[in-house]
């Protein structure tokens, strides 16, 4: 007589008496109301909206602005400094201060053997380029906190500066080697998603 096979139910579970678990399913990640990829894509929404009003006329790129905007009052700072204000990557920042240096937009003090610590400056033609752009600048920004009341630009305001203290408490805390590579790949998921 052959023997009696196994029922499927009692050939799934464990010694234990427990059925056995299949492999775990990975959590769900909804990109529409996840909050970084919201805040990249509104952030390159706003970027090149507001590019659009300046590249063609000015001949300068969104880097080259954000350059020019954090130089404008006045201030001289270090390569290193500026990307570290714009939270631009430090190679985006030198390409566009390259650029800027051939198009005489900055001056580059001289007397330090090492650029990255050399303070730049705008000239004169980054100024009045500079003089020009903000005002449409700030009319754009009008133009999209239009949609909110005043009490809720108060209140986004609030918000915005708590999660960027919060982000950056987080960015200066060292993460586990795995957890860091995970991190990095989908910061990078982001950014290409946004930029689509």
């Amino acid at each position: 007589m052959p023997p009696a096979r196994r029922s499927r139910t009692a050939s799934s579970r464990t010694t234990s008496g427990k059925a056995a678990s299949g492999p775990a399913e990975l959590p769900a990640l909804h990109l529409t109301r996840f909050l970084p990829y919201r805040l990249s894509v509104l952030a390159n929404t706003v970027s090149h909206t507001l590019a659009k009003l300046y590249e063609k006329r000015f001949g300068i790129t969104i880097p080259e602005w954000r350059i020019i905007a954090v130089l404008g009052g006045g201030e001289t700072m270090s390569a290193g400094e500026i990307a570290q204000r714009t939270a631009m990557d430090k190679v985006q920042v030198s390409r566009a201060i390259s650029r800027m240096l051939d198009s005489a937009l900055i001056l580059r003090e001289s007397g330090d053997t090492d650029r990255r610590k050399a303070l730049l400056t705008l000239t004169p033609k980054a100024l009045a380029i500079y003089a020009e752009i903000v005002p449409m600048a700030l009319t754009y920004e009008e133009e999209v906190t239009d949609a909110l009341s005043i009490d809720e630009r108060a209140q986004l305001d609030t918000l915005l500066s708590k999660l960027q203290a919060r982000a950056d408490q987080l960015a200066a805390r060292p993460a586990p080697v795995g957890a860091r590579a995970a991190a990095e790949a989908v910061a990078e998921a982001v950014a290409e998603a946004g930029n689509e």
